[in-house]
């Protein structure tokens, strides 16, 4: 998936995964768990703001926001960037991976876990989900990719996202990565299918990320607003009254340009009609 290692800053295994925090000439610092790449400095910009931004444009007024996983704290640093949010409860089951890359990966953070409006849970984010009385205007749902006895499998299930639902506000939107377009189609449709049974509106999207070597996929579920029913110039508005600033990827101009899927893919959503149950998770093939 990249190319050759030029040294390791940190190598471990947690009670969950493998750990290892790696240096490559054409990627720069990388997060590989359980030998696979999640993150790297030069281009993780791509998967967060893709993951967070067309959610929290779409809903507007966020300000509660809930983060589950997201260990690099690069997805709560999105966040964070709009004036609206006054709580970003982040909940992640491992803490030592989060600890590695609060101390290895300070380019991803950018100091996101100190800022006042965090609140940093470690624990399993849908044991969360199903304690907690709070309600949010969003759920992130930044999770591993649903592997066979990997620690995020039941985050991608229809009682999951009955789960989620239950715990966001009216007008709230759930937004999740949602696997390989190119090698997992047929996965992410599934998760598209299955929040689909939850959610009035739900979108599939993709976004190419090199390190990846892959298009990636995301999906977003609404209570209110259809994501691609926003206008580039209603998308604009709101990132300025949110306060939001010039980002290096998502540009609220193209905002509902992003929903548009390649043929393969939309062929691919309309033939699967696979749905995630606890009984029976989607993984990856």
């Amino acid at each position: 998936m990249v190319s050759v290692v030029e040294r390791v800053l940190y190598s471990g295994r947690t009670k969950y995964q493998e750990v290892d925090v790696a240096v490559n000439d054409d990627y720069g610092k990388m997060l590989v768990l359980d030998g696979k790449l999640q993150s790297s400095t030069s281009d993780e910009f791509i998967y967060h703001e893709m993951l967070v931004h067309p959610a929290l444009i779409t809903h507007g007024n966020p300000r509660d926001v809930l983060i589950i996983g997201g260990g690099e704290g690069a997805t709560l640093r999105e966040v964070l960037r709009y004036r609206s949010v006054r709580s970003a409860t982040m909940v992640d089951i491992d803490g030592e991976v989060v600890e590695v890359c609060e101390k290895y990966l300070p380019e991803m953070h950018q100091g996101s876990f100190r800022d006042p409006r965090t609140r940093l849970v470690i624990g399993d984010g849908r044991e969360y989900l199903r304690r907690t009385d709070e309600r949010f205007d969003a759920i992130i749902v930044d999770a591993t990719d649903p592997i066979e006895g990997g620690p995020s499998r039941l985050l991608y299930t229809l009682e999951f996202y009955e789960l989620a639902r239950s715990r966001l506000r009216e007008g709230g939107i759930l937004s999740t990565q949602g696997t390989s377009t190119f090698y997992n189609a047929r996965t992410f449709a599934t998760i598209v299918n299955t929040m689909s049974r939850v959610f009035p509106h739900v979108r599939g999207y993709q976004a190419s990320i090199p390190s990846y070597i892959s298009d990636w996929g995301f999906v977003v579920g609404s209570l209110g607003r259809d994501p691609a029913s926003v206008t580039p110039e209603e998308a604009e508005a709101r990132a300025r009254e949110l306060g939001l600033p010039e980002l290096n990827y998502y540009e609220p101009a193209h905002h509902p340009h992003y929903f548009w899927l390649p043929p393969r893919v939309r062929r691919i959503l309309a033939e699967e009609r696979g749905i995630s149950r606890d009984e029976e998770p989607v993984s990856v093939y």
